[in-house]
């Protein structure tokens, strides 16, 4: 875990099962302590008899608990892992959000319908797993704040949609939606400068298409987009000069046909620069790679022309609750000074 490999430091372990282990020397004013009460067959906790402020890691995995207490959790003022995977969860407490150390939280394999909204007052969390729950939506705002986020775990859940605002979350490392019920991915990916790992597959026939955008995130080594229902991927794919693998089996692919995916990626990439250049003659060329972005979405603005005669693009203004966020003014990208339409409508 990434607090464990930084955080080489005297502990004391208190095991309920073990016993006690105490590491550290006496010139330290403090010793953090890691609470581990795992695969006890809790249904509630117990009142633990150390001060809870000095808690840096709480294991209550592999239970059968069915809410954590509030109280409980106001009082880990230094807590960098919550570990609850595998118990009977329905919902996480409010009071998640005092947690401002919390670096992993890792809720899997609970009965999740939805996160509470302050979890973005974690803004030092560089972990964020809920796999295997029954989330329908992740709050709207969650990608304004969590700016620390490098892992982002949402498969084997019944998500629809992912938030507008997860193409803020600018550390981003790896984004894991498979085994969902997505439709789309949000249009605006650009700014997950540091995405490596796109996993979008198995959700089966309910996702159609990748997002144009998808060709500006130059750190992406791997997508996954098997088992969809993809037809058609976008050129910009082409464009990806650090992808070492790309999933699409399972799709009823068109383009790029079947006699140019079985020859490897590289021919697939330039076959989709190809297309972006019009070269091929089943591909018009087109008039400019401005024209191609907008109106694949790339750029928003109420200036721009549209091709099919009916002006321009007026916005609809829509004010939303981020805007209170005094971190949402430095999250533009050079495609945003030109589209006030990504945030204010959907």
């Amino acid at each position: 875990m990434l607090y464990e490999k930084q955080h080489q430091q005297q502990v004391m372990r208190i095991d309920q099962k073990k016993g006690i282990e105490r590491k550290g020397s006496a010139t330290e004013k403090e010793i953090l302590e890691i609470v581990d009460m795992s695969g006890m067959s809790l249904e509630s906790l117990p009142n633990p008899s150390i001060n809870m402020r000095f808690i840096c890691k709480l294991d209550l995995s592999k239970n059968n608990l069915q809410n954590i207490p509030e109280s409980l959790t106001a009082r880990l003022l230094s807590l960098a892992v919550l570990d609850v995977h595998s118990n009977q969860l329905k919902s996480l407490p409010n009071s998640i959000g005092c947690l401002s150390k919390l670096k992993i939280l890792n809720a899997s394999g609970n009965q999740l319908q939805h996160l509470p909204r302050t979890i973005e007052n974690c803004r030092s969390l560089e972990e964020l797993n809920v796999n295997f729950n029954k989330l329908t939506q992740l709050p709207e705002t969650i990608g304004f704040e969590l700016i620390n986020l490098k892992k982002l775990s949402v498969n084997s859940n019944k998500l629809v949609f992912l938030p507008l605002s997860t193409s803020h979350l600018t550390n981003l490392r790896i984004l894991d939606a498979r085994l969902n019920c997505l439709r789309s991915l949000p249009e605006d990916l650009e700014n997950l400068i540091n995405l490596e790992v796109l996993d979008v597959s198995q959700n089966f026939q309910y996702l159609a298409n990748l997002p144009y955008s998808i060709g500006l995130l130059l750190s992406l080594i791997e997508i996954d987009a098997s088992y969809n229902k993809i037809t058609t991927l976008p050129e910009s794919i082409g464009c990806l000069k650090k992808l070492q693998k790309l999933s699409v089996e399972g799709n009823p692919l068109v383009s790029p046909p079947a006699h140019i995916m079985e020859q490897g990626l590289h021919v697939v990439k330039e076959y989709l620069c190809e297309k972006i250049n019009g070269m091929h003659t089943n591909s018009p060329k087109k008039n400019s790679w401005l024209g191609k972005l907008a109106r694949c979405g790339t750029f928003n603005g109420a200036n721009i022309p549209r091709e099919d005669g009916d002006g321009y693009i007026m916005p609809n203004y829509r004010s939303i609750d981020s805007l209170a966020s005094p971190r949402y003014a430095g999250m533009f990208s050079p495609r945003r000074l030109f589209s006030p339409r990504s945030y204010f409508a959907r």
